[in-house]
């Protein structure tokens, strides 16, 4: 892992540009998800199953998967998976429940009523990728707020195979998904957002994927919702003398084998510390299936910095603001004041990031390359829509009138102000 030097602020920008680089979009990319795109809007389930021929070598009959197959994976699944998936949902939807919102109506004057309506969104897309990347805990993760905030139908798309993985689609049964399509990559991306003969048009589009599917969300971001462009995965860990190197080198490694471009951040005020972490990664690597994943990912984009102390530390991760983050010191719950910026925050030297993606139930679909600074993980407020109301008497709207009249006639909008003047007493 390449050490850094220099002020926060310095350290904090070049991880910045560092991030936007790995994150960066292919302008051929763009290019060929564009056409994609335009030729499923155009061609609908014709062009599905030709790009399915095309990319993933699948002749299909049907697009949809059938309950035969659900029940087949039902069947297959190992009984531990089925048991931790069930556990997992339970804490999944125990902690998303808590965010649920209420409207609210109040009357500041009389003849004044104003309020909130919350209503869930209507119908939800989400892509869950295939193959190695299968993975069922974010089934889980992106349709049980969804079903919490009473999305009324939610569509799942995944890439077609020869043989699904049994635990994709039992999680997605458990989560409460309504129809699964065997569609995948920027094409189905496309035919979520604009609809064909087959697939109904949702309103909103959630779940990870490659570079072609994170394209295709942007594309059509406008037409639909989209939940975020997520760049590679990242973890950052504050860390002082209290930490255990090895619990530090494998939580480092759990993100670095996600990909080649994914990033592990280690701040720490202990230069003993940072060496000791070196060699337990140089270890822990020669021990990894991934590790022709993970090799890579910690060797070019891995990062350990060291600061002067506890304040600089906090402050640095601040200016980083990762996805995940953990605090690997004594007393770390003492420090969550500390943070502003974090997509996700584990505490403590036993809280490693995957019992975040795993079980604890709070989401792991989070914010990359610093958007923690102004986003926030996936959860129920990202499958309703708030829409506001108000009522105004007769007596109230004369009681206003001069305000919103001289507002509207400082703006130049004549039209904005009659349609008060019409309602006064003397009209």
């Amino acid at each position: 892992m390449k050490r850094l030097t220099g002020t926060n602020e310095e350290i904090a920008q070049l991880l910045y540009q560092e991030q936007l680089e790995l994150s960066k979009q292919n302008v051929d990319v763009e290019e060929t998800v564009r056409a994609i795109v335009e030729d499923v809007k155009n061609r609908g389930d014709q062009a599905l199953r030709d790009y399915s021929a095309k990319f993933d070598k699948v002749e299909l009959d049907s697009l949809e998967v059938g309950q035969d197959l659900i029940d087949r994976a039902f069947d297959e699944v190992d009984k531990d998976v089925l048991a931790a998936l069930e556990n997992a949902k339970a804490n999944i939807e125990s902690y998303h429940k808590q965010q649920l919102e209420t409207g609210f109506e109040d009357q500041p004057s009389e003849g004044v009523i104003r309020g909130q309506l919350i209503r869930p969104i209507e119908r939800v897309g989400v892509y869950v990728p295939g193959g190695t990347a299968a993975y069922p805990s974010s089934v889980l993760m992106n349709v049980i707020p969804a079903k919490i905030a009473g999305v009324k139908e939610i569509i799942m798309i995944t890439p077609p195979q020869e043989h699904f993985v049994p635990a994709i689609l039992v999680a997605a049964k458990l989560a409460g998904v309504d129809k699964i399509y065997q569609v995948g990559g920027a094409q189905g991306i496309a035919a979520l957002a604009y609809g064909t003969e087959t697939l109904p048009k949702v309103d909103k589009i959630t779940g990870p994927g490659n570079i072609f599917v994170a394209t295709a969300k942007k594309q059509v971001f406008g037409i639909v919702g989209i939940d975020m462009i997520a760049g590679p995965s990242e973890i950052g860990v504050i860390a002082d003398k209290s930490a255990n190197a090895k619990y530090v080198a494998a939580d480092l490694l759990s993100q670095a084998e996600h990909d080649v471009l994914a990033r592990a951040i280690l701040v720490t005020d202990s230069e003993e510390l940072a060496d000791a972490v070196e060699v337990e990664i140089e270890k822990q690597l020669k021990e990894l299936p991934r590790e022709a994943i993970a090799r890579p990912s910690v060797e070019n984009n891995g990062r350990i910095i060291i600061a002067k102390d506890a304040d600089s530390m906090f402050e640095l991760m601040n200016l980083v603001a990762p996805e995940h983050l953990e605090i690997a010191m004594d007393n770390a719950y003492d420090y969550l004041d500390r943070i502003e910026n974090a997509g996700s925050i584990f505490l403590g030297h036993f809280t490693s990031e995957p019992i975040g993606d795993y079980y604890a139930g709070a989401n792991h679909v989070l914010p990359t390359t610093a958007t923690s600074r102004f986003s926030s993980a996936l959860g129920v407020h990202d499958f309703i829509k708030r829409i506001q109301y108000t009522q105004y008497s007769k007596a109230a709207v004369n009681q206003a009138e001069k305000d919103i009249t001289t507002l509207a006639y400082a703006e130049g909008l004549q039209a904005h102000a009659k349609a008060i003047e019409v309602r006064n007493d003397n009209n």
